[in-house]
């Protein structure tokens, strides 16, 4: 940029921040916060002077993918990453970090000069760095090819833009927050025009301005975009006009194949003849510029509020995540250290040393033709009388008891003939 530019640029700068309250985006967004993201050195000739940092949790899903944020204007990798929470979902759902941090010897701003000519071209300047930043990504990390994704807010949105017209053999998909479409302004005061109001063009004239950038010929990046319906820093119409880009690109009809809500925001889709989404846009109601959140205490919370972090009901990270697929992996479970596993070494080490007894050898196993001998059966006694006495009327005859001497009235009956022969007996007169 020249010296003339730079003027130029400090001078629409400091207006634009009056108007539009661009310098609060560092508001609250310091470059301290705790993150586990690192910098990268050396990784190419790094013609845009660029910063690398990076973050691959331990765990990745198969195959290995990668998404590239870049930070909106007067923000560092640091504050954006912990406003839009990209770290949290990359560690919970297995994927590699990417995050280029522009410097202020660049732009006073720190916003990436998406509206410069010498860093929007392919192969030079911050779009080249920012390629070179990939491909060091994808030798060191084993990163599949065909799973590397891209998204930015505010000026890191509008290079988005850039990096998907220049290098759309690289990406997937990408999704752009409060950006702006590709070729739109060459300068600063273009730049600062159409963030503005940005003019009405037709489908075909935008999606040329992709066609020209590179020597690409499809298939093309699928894309989402998102956009405050009371952005104002970057006009809304500037979503409008990237959607009309991108539907010419992929030659879908310009009005929605479906329409709805998710979670109180309208969204517009249009998919393939395959019937994949390819290019999605939401509207964000009430929302002014920034990245939109969802707060509240659920399964979709990442992230923390801040300047252009903005609670929306809604997180456009999460929703981003699974536009690009990202969001069906279920990490490994977390390995909890073991408290009493030296204890246990110990009870294993005392339990060798005890020998167990002998079991006696098993019976050697039956074959199953064997002949089995036939033993008579044998039978059973009758117990009818012993547990039923008043089923003893079916006694068999041989079991019937002896019968007793009668009485009578209470007394034992007397044999008179059996008494006379006794004492004749005695007497001697009979033998």
């Amino acid at each position: 940029m020249s010296l003339a530019n730079n003027v130029d640029f400090f001078r629409s700068l400091h207006k634009l921040n009056r108007l539009n309250r661009l310098s609060e985006l560092g508001v609250g967004l310091r470059p301290d916060v705790e993150s586990p993201l690192v910098e990268v050195p050396d990784f190419g000739p790094n013609p845009g002077d660029l910063r690398m940092l990076a973050f691959v949790p331990e765990h990745l899903q198969q195959p290995r993918a990668l998404v590239v944020v870049l930070h909106g204007c007067g923000q560092t990798v640091f504050g954006y990453d912990h406003g839009a929470g990209w770290s949290t979902l990359a560690r919970q759902y297995g994927f590699a970090l990417l995050m280029p941090e522009q410097v202020v010897s660049n732009n006073a701003s720190g916003c990436f000069n998406w509206f410069n000519p010498e860093d929007t071209a392919r192969d030079r300047g911050e779009a080249a760095s920012i390629r070179q930043m990939i491909a060091r990504m994808v030798e060191d990390h084993g990163i599949d090819p065909h799973r590397i994704f891209i998204t930015g807010l505010s000026a890191g949105g509008a290079m988005t833009s850039v990096m998907l017209v220049t290098y759309p053999e690289v990406f997937s998909a990408g999704a752009i927050i409060a950006g702006l479409p590709y070729g739109v302004a060459h300068d600063v005061r273009e730049a600062l025009t159409i963030m503005r109001a940005t003019p009405v063009r037709t489908p075909r004239r935008l999606g040329d301005l992709v066609r020209k950038a590179s020597q690409h010929k499809g298939p093309w990046p699928r894309l989402s975009v998102w956009h405050g319906s009371v952005d104002g820093v970057v006009a809304p119409a500037n979503a409008r006009e990237i959607v009309k880009q991108w539907l010419d690109v992929h030659h879908l009809p310009q009005a929605p194949m479906s329409e709805g809500m998710v979670d109180g925001h309208p969204r517009r889709v249009w998919w393939n003849a395959d019937g994949e989404t390819v290019v999605e846009s939401y509207t964000i109601t009430g929302m002014a510029h920034g990245t939109p959140l969802r707060i509240a205490d659920n399964e979709q919370r990442y992230g923390a509020p801040g300047a252009f972090m903005i609670e929306a009901g809604i997180s456009s990270s999460f929703h981003i995540a699974k536009f690009f697929g990202l969001t069906n992996w279920i990490g490994e479970p977390e390995v909890k250290p073991d408290v009493n596993a030296e204890a246990k070494s110990d009870l294993k080490v005392a339990a060798k040393s005890v020998k167990p007894p002998r079991k006696p050898a098993p019976k050697a196993a039956r074959p199953a033709d064997a002949i089995t001998p036939v033993v008579p059966p044998v039978p059973m006694p009758d117990f009818t009388e012993v547990f039923d006495p008043a089923m003893r009327m079916h006694a068999r005859p041989e079991q019937k008891p002896k019968p007793k001497p009668k009485k009578e009235h209470g007394r034992r009956c007397i044999d008179v003939g059996a008494v006379i022969t006794r004492a004749l007996t005695a007497a001697g007169l009979i033998k």
